[in-house]
C-alpha cells in the first residue's frame, strides 16, 4: 500500500474513532471491569482500554498506572493497529530494535511485557487495543490468549453499543424538536384556518339580520346552509386539533381522583342543557387515573349520548365498577347514539354514518375517536353492549395503573 492510500485511511480511522464520540469521557465501570479481568487472567500488574487519536494514546480503562494518555509516536498500542493481527506480543521489549529505546521502556511504567489485541470496528478499523503489560518477560498461554480476544471483543461490543444509544438518542431529540415544531405549526394553521371561517359565519348572520327582510326564503335557507356548514367545519378543525393533543393528556401522572368532583365538574359542562340529568353510580370514592384522560373519556360519551338521543329530556346514569386489574364505565338512559349495527365505524376518525342527531346534523366521530383512543392507551376497551330494554349502553375500561409507595 502506498504512501497516500496510508494517508487516506488513517484519514478514515480517525474519522470512524471520533463517531464514537468516546474520547476523554469519564471512566466506566463497565470498561473498568475489562481491564481488571485481563489483568487477572494474564496475571500483569497493568492493563489498558487504549484508543489511537492523530498525535496521542488514550486511555478509555487503566488498571495498574495513573496517566491518562501517552504520544502517539511511543505508543506500543500504534504497532499494534497498523499490524491488526489477532494478537500483537512483545515478551522482551528491551531485546526488540523498535521498543528498546523507547522512554515507557526506559523510564516508568517500564514496559517489558506487552500484548494487545487490536479493537476493530465493524467496517474494519482499528481505533485501539486492550492489552496487558507487565515489567519482566513473558508469553501468554494460549488460553490467555483466547481470554484475551474475547475481553477485547466484548470491549468493542461496548464501544458499539455506546455509538448506537447515542445515535438513538440523537434521533430521538431530533424528533422531539420536530414534533414540537408540527405542534406550533399546527395552532398557527388551526388559527389560520379558524379566522376566515368566523368571519364567514359572522358575515352570514349579518346579512340575515340586516338584509333578512329583503332577501327571499330561498337565498335565507342559503345563508343558512353556508352558516351550519362554517360551523361544521369549524368545530372538525377543533376535533382534529384535540385529537392531535390527546398524548400530552395521556402522559400526565396518575393521581387518587374523587367521583363525585369528576361528575359534578363534568355536570358543569352541560349545565346549558336543562334536559340533561347526571347522576353517579360507583362502589368507590375515588380512583386512581389520570384525571384529565377520564374525564374527557365521560365527557365525550355524554355528549354523543346527548346528540344522539331522541327524547328531549335525558336522564343519563355514569356507572363506575372496578375489579381486580380495571377500571369499568359505562353510561346509560339514553336513546341510541347510533344503530347498533354500525356503532364499531364511528371509531374511524372522519368516518361519517348515515344516522343524525336529535338536532337532525350528521356527526364526524371525532368524539369516540379520541375515546377509543385514550382507552387504548390505558390498557383498556370500548363496547356497545345491549342494556334494559334493548337500549344501547357504552362501556369502557380502564387498566388500573400501579398504586405509588406509600411514604411512613
Amino acid at each position: 500500500m502506498n504512501t497516500q492510500d496510508l494517508h487516506l485511511q488513517e484519514k478514515e480511522r480517525l474519522a470512524e474513532l471520533e463517531s464514537y464520540s468516546i474520547l476523554d469521557t469519564l471512566p466506566e465501570e463497565d470498561y473498568d471491569n475489562l481491564t481488571t479481568i485481563a489483568s487477572e487472567i494474564c496475571d500483569t500488574p497493568i492493563s489498558l482500554i487504549s484508543l489511537i487519536d492523530n498525535k496521542r494514546q488514550w486511555f478509555k480503562s487503566k488498571h495498574g498506572i495513573v496517566a491518562e494518555e501517552t504520544p502517539r509516536e511511543i505508543a506500543f498500542c500504534s504497532h499494534a493497529i497498523e499490524d491488526k493481527s489477532s494478537i500483537f506480543e512483545i515478551e522482551d521489549a528491551r531485546e526488540d530494535n523498535r521498543f528498546k529505546f523507547n522512554p515507557l521502556v526506559l523510564e516508568d511504567p517500564k514496559v517489558v511485557f506487552y500484548a494487545g489485541v487490536p479493537l476493530i470496528t465493524e467496517k474494519g478499523y482499528a481505533l485501539g487495543t486492550l492489552c496487558v503489560i507487565d515489567n519482566k518477560p513473558k508469553k501468554l498461554t494460549e488460553k490467555q490468549v483466547q481470554s484475551l480476544k474475547a475481553l477485547s471483543n466484548q470491549a468493542m461490543r461496548l464501544m458499539e453499543l455506546r455509538k448506537k444509544t447515542i445515535l438513538l438518542e440523537d434521533t430521538l431529540q431530533n424528533l422531539k424538536e420536530r414534533n414540537e415544531e408540527l405542534e406550533r405549526y399546527e395552532f398557527i394553521s388551526v388559527h389560520d384556518l379558524k379566522t376566515p371561517l368566523v368571519s364567514i359565519s359572522s358575515m352570514t348572520q349579518l346579512l340575515s339580520q340586516q338584509y333578512g327582510s329583503v332577501i327571499e326564503d330561498n337565498g335565507l335557507e342559503m345563508l343558512d346552509s353556508i352558516q351550519n356548514s362554517s360551523q361544521k367545519l369549524k368545530n372538525l378543525i377543533s376535533g382534529l386539533l384535540e385529537f392531535n393533543q390527546q398524548e400530552n393528556k395521556l402522559n400526565e401522572s396518575k393521581t387518587w381522583v374523587n367521583l363525585s368532583s369528576i361528575i359534578s365538574e363534568i355536570d358543569n359542562i352541560f349545565s346549558d342543557s336543562d334536559q340533561l340529568s347526571i347522576r353517579l353510580n360507583a362502589d368507590s370514592k375515588e380512583i386512581f387515573t389520570n384525571k384529565t384522560a377520564t374525564n374527557q373519556l365521560i365527557i365525550n360519551l355524554i355528549a354523543n349520548t346527548l346528540k344522539a338521543n331522541e327524547r328531549m329530556v335525558n336522564a343519563i346514569e355514569v356507572t363506575i365498577e372496578q375489579d381486580e386489574t380495571h377500571y369499568r364505565f359505562s353510561s346509560r338512559d339514553v336513546s341510541t347514539i347510533e344503530k347498533l349495527k354500525s356503532h364499531q365505524r364511528q371509531f374511524q376518525l372522519l368516518e361519517k354514518l348515515s344516522g343524525k342527531d336529535k338536532f337532525g346534523k350528521i356527526g364526524n366521530g371525532i368524539g369516540l375517536a379520541t375515546v377509543h383512543k385514550i382507552v387504548e392507551k390505558n390498557g383498556g376497551k370500548v363496547e356497545m353492549q345491549t342494556g334494559p330494554k334493548g337500549k344501547p349502553l357504552f362501556v369502557f375500561t380502564l387498566e388500573k395503573a400501579e398504586l405509588p409507595d406509600l411514604v411512613n
